[in-house]
This record gives structure tokens, sequence and C-alpha cells, in this order.
């Protein structure tokens, strides 16, 4: 078993300051060698086995308790190679033996409230900051779940890209948001651990500090490019920024980020029944 030194080594390029050599709590083990996975083997995932998993996400905890999430499980082929047809750059979403999509889901509560008798008086942004918060930690359940029990997973945020279409193959009525799609099976390969930036700059304490951050990132970049120097043909927008000399994390995203993305997610969010005042 890996130690406590060397999942800290593999995810963040140094050791930590606990104990290195101690048990590892299996848990924390599972999250710390966290990999995501685009190539799954022919293994089915058999029924037993997605019960478990779902009763698991599902157990996470959920924004007053509204439990607005809900996952939309793609078994007809025909829509499978529909989704797959609006992402053609993964062609693991077609090759994955099983393949989710996590949904914001407001409509369910407004239901209850309106069987109920109620009035539904909370159709604003923080409504819909919950049901998206409610997402994000049933995804983190249903993958820390999944590598417990042997498998992979690849969430898809790009599906946002095409929210109308991926609504259309799904029938999802109002107040229902796909947030991401998920890939699930077993790996046909071990992938690698990608580090991640240091706690000394995702972790403040007492106060919001990023006064070092330049060093910080600097020193960040160059570990990752030690372990894994992004090739040239993948650098972003090279015709607008040219070929950097070290192109690492931070010009990556500097570079995603130069560029408006999904500017579309508003206008449909308005579209589909959640206020946002």
């Amino acid at each position: 078993m890996d130690t406590l030194s060397s999942m800290l080594e593999a995810r963040y390029g140094r050791p930590g300051s606990t104990d290195q050599e101690a048990e590892v709590n299996p848990v924390l083990a599972t999250l710390l060698q966290h990999r995501t996975h685009r190539a799954f083997s022919d293994q089915a995932v058999q029924a037993e086995v997605l019960e478990q998993l779902l009763a698991a996400t599902f157990s996470a905890p959920s924004k007053s308790d509204l439990q607005q999430c809900s996952l939309i499980h793609i078994q007809n082929k025909g829509k499978r190679e529909e989704l797959a047809g609006l992402v053609p750059t993964m062609p693991w979403v077609a090759s994955c033996p099983e393949f989710f999509i996590f949904c914001a889901d407001g409509r369910r509560i407004q239901r209850i409230a309106e069987l109920r008798g109620k009035p539904f008086a909370n159709n604003n942004l923080d409504n819909l900051i919950a049901a998206v918060c409610d997402v994000g930690i049933a995804l983190q359940a249903f993958v820390t779940a999944a590598e417990s029990l042997g498998l992979g997973c690849c969430p898809i945020s790009v599906l946002r890209d095409n929210m109308e279409a991926v609504a259309r193959i799904v029938n999802l009525p109002d107040r229902v948001i796909p947030v991401a799609g998920m890939c699930l099976g077993y790996p046909a390969r071990e992938g690698f651990v990608s580090m991640r930036l240091p706690l000394s700059v995702t972790c403040h304490v007492d106060t919001y500090d990023d006064s070092n951050l330049p060093q910080e990132v600097d020193a960040y970049d160059q570990r990752r490019d030690a372990r894994y120097s992004i090739p040239e043909a993948q650098q972003k927008y090279k015709k607008k920024y040219g070929i950097a000399e070290m192109y690492g994390w931070s010009e990556d995203k500097a570079r995603q980020m130069s560029v408006p993305e999904r500017e579309n997610v508003g206008p449909y969010v308005r579209s589909h029944g959640f206020g946002l005042d």
C-alpha cells in the first residue's frame, strides 16, 4: 500500500508535515489517489454495484435537506449517441459502460410546495446556488464511492455548451438544469494523479490573503511542469498568444479564461424557470 508520504508527494509535488509512514485511512487514501479516467475496459458494471453507488451518492449532505439533485442514467443507445455527438472531441462519452447526467433540480421542491398547498416564495438566485451545490456535493460522493468500488469516473462539464440540446434529448422540464455528465466504468489503465495547488494557496487562516500568489503559483507551475510538461500542440490559442517557452498551469488557465465560455448558461437558466434575483 502507498504511504501517506508518497500520496502527498504525488498530489502536491512535495511531502506534508504529518506522520508520513502512518497507516492511511482508506477514505483519505481514496481521495488522495483520485484519478480521472477516460479509457474503460469492456467489463460491465453490475446492477447491484450501481445500486450501492447511487445509494452512497444520495447519502451526501444537502442544503436544508431540500435534496435538489437528480441524476439521469442514460441507458438508451440512441440517446447516448446523441449526447456523444454533442462532444465529438470526447469519445469516452460514447465508449464508457455507463453515463449519467447530474442535474440541479429545483422542480421537485416547487412541486412539493404546490402539493402541500403552500406558495413557493424562493425562486431566486440563492435557490439555484443551493441546487447547484447539492449537485457538486453529490458528484463528489459519486466519484469517491465509485473509486472505492474499483471504478473510474470522468465528469463532463462541456455538456453545458449545449444545454438546450441536452434538455431536449432527455426531456428535462423547467427548473431542472443539466450541470455535468459523468462517465463511469472499470478503468482500462491506471491513470495519473493530477498535481494540485498547495494548501498555502487554497486554505487561508482567519482572513483571505493572496499576497504571495505570484511566487506560489510560479513554484507550482515549475513542480507540475517537471512531472508533466504540456506539449506545444496542446497550448491554447496559439494564433492569439504565440508559443510559450514555459507553458505551465497558470498560462494554460489564463489563456482559457481570456475567451468567453458558455454565455448561454445565464439565458438558459432564466428561460427555464429559475429566478436569479
